[in-house]
């Protein structure tokens, strides 16, 4: 139960109509979700206006509307309060009602194209093992310390990220990691917010049919940084090219990580093995479950995060050493007749790059790598060809299939893609709509020493066709195909 009046002292409002001495139950900005008591928040999203539900939320038992425009025909039995941005207000009212768990919170947020998901994980793993309890919110899964709940974004709504910070409090966490995604910081999802430190790992090419150029995608994730208080951290990737300009306005206390330029953590790969890497970690040695060069700037991240938020250099390392893989992220199997097969979330053209050349470097050369992707539908459309032609220019062969085709045909997003595949590289193509299909062909042609990509989904166990999600996990038909080849 919350007073109306107390939760409208986190805000600014334009105007107020009605009396604010009244008790709020819930918050909401569905209107189908509203119950007898809710403060409704009529947002503007990209696809409905919130305004246009105002009357049904009412109808449903709001006393309280959040608005840009008060109606015309507003009844005075309902409270009104008129404020400039409805989703950036949204975010400071469901701080405010759950009590702003996250400056109760340790709370470090993550955000760049490739490797939030293995970071933020990392570092939940990274604060349990020390002996902390710990929330998580990520792309694969929520975690209020021990309890698992399953995720449906990068970052959750406004209502959904307190709620979780709420009970992460509640259950007596010290800490929270979570994906800052650069829709969440468009959105305002973000807003109000308390944070303790901020990452940037990296920009690439992505989300251009959202943000519609590249300068605006990087306008999104800066604007994370640019709201981190004085007495936070902003740790940044400074041997990529837009790492300094990430933080150039930041009030927060700046640090930077990096393996090939001067920095206040540096790393070297030592020796890599498809068992693992040795890393060098700020002039100790130090061996971990891990491959590629990718994974050893999200290790070297874990490592400075941890370091900043008071952690011993010994026990960080330690617990560092003993770190496996997150799901679907450079998880490989093997056959019973020497094929490996590596899932990996690579779903852009930096991390399909980064992937592959960790691959290469640990091939003798003998090997076929086999690679399969494809594109996601109703997605940024700019990335297809560059993946394809990423695909094939680091691969024997290469497979291209359905990834998420949504709405699309998927032969057309393969016809896409093929636009990137110079006419000589064409006979190392195989073009396979189906995707458990593409994985039975590659199963079939490899031999044995011979890898075998599976880009692109990664942990997801469901692959969305039109409008239904169909259960689809790479990890299972690989094994279903391995299997099959053992008893043939």
């Amino acid at each position: 139960m919350n007073s109306l009046k107390d939760i409208l002292g986190s805000i600014k409002p334009k105007q107020i109509i009605g009396n604010e001495n009244i008790t709020i139950n819930e918050l909401c900005f569905d209107s189908r979700k509203v119950v007898p008591g809710s403060l409704f928040i009529a947002t503007r999203g990209t696809q409905t206006d919130g305004h246009k539900f105002i009357s049904m939320a009412i109808e449903k038992g709001a006393v309280a509307v959040v608005c840009e425009e008060i109606p015309s025909d507003a009844p005075s039995a309902v409270t009104f309060i008129k404020v400039a941005d409805a989703s950036f207000a949204l975010g400071h009212l469901a701080s405010a009602f759950f009590d702003y768990p996250s400056s109760k919170l340790k709370l470090v947020g993550i955000t760049g194209t490739n490797g939030k998901t293995t970071t933020v994980t990392l570092l939940y793993r990274m604060f349990r093992e020390l002996g902390y309890k710990a929330g998580l919110i990520s792309t694969v899964k929520n975690y209020v310390n021990e309890r698992e709940t399953e995720a449906s974004h990068t970052t959750p709504d406004s209502i959904q990220l307190n709620q979780l910070m709420h009970e992460m409090v509640a259950e007596g966490c010290e800490y929270c990691f979570m994906e800052v995604s650069s829709h969440s910081v468009v959105q305002h999802r973000i807003a109000g917010l308390h944070f303790a430190g901020g990452i940037f790992s990296n920009i690439t090419l992505d989300h251009l049919d959202f943000h519609k150029t590249f300068n605006e995608y990087i306008k999104a994730k800066k604007q994370f940084f640019d709201g981190l208080p004085s007495n936070a951290f902003a740790l940044t990737n400074i041997d990529d090219r837009n790492g300094k300009i990430m933080v150039q306005n930041t009030k927060a206390l700046t640090k930077t990580y990096a393996l090939r330029s001067m920095s206040d953590f540096r790393c070297k790969v030592m020796e890599s093995h498809f068992d693992g890497t040795k890393l060098q970690i700020d002039g100790t040695e130090v061996w971990t479950h891990f491959i590629g060069e990718f994974n050893a700037y999200n290790l070297l991240a874990v490592y400075a995060t941890t370091i900043l938020l008071g952690q011993k250099k010994e026990e960080t390392l330690k617990v560092i050493s003993n770190l496996t893989s997150v799901s679907g992220r450079f998880e490989y199997l093997r056959s019973s007749a020497g094929i490996t097969a590596i899932v990996d979330y690579a779903h852009t053209p930096d991390a399909l790059e980064n992937v592959l050349r960790a691959i290469n470097q640990l091939r003798s050369g003998h090997e076929q790598l086999i690679t399969i992707v494809g594109a996601g539908g109703d997605r940024d459309r700019t990335k297809r060809p560059i993946m394809a032609k990423i695909g094939v220019e680091n691969s024997t062969k290469l497979i291209l299939t359905s990834d998420n085709p949504r709405s699309e045909d998927p032969a057309a997003i393969i016809a896409e893609m093929m636009v990137g595949i110079d006419i000589n590289n064409r006979k190392k193509v195989l073009n396979i709509v189906d995707r458990r299909e593409a994985i039975r062909t590659a199963c079939m042609m490899a031999q044995k020493g011979d890898i075998i990509l599976v880009a692109g989904k990664g942990h997801e166990n469901y692959q969305i066709i039109k409008d239904v999600k169909h259960h689809f996990d790479d990890k299972e038909v690989i094994s279903e195909q391995f299997q099959m080849l053992t008893n043939n």
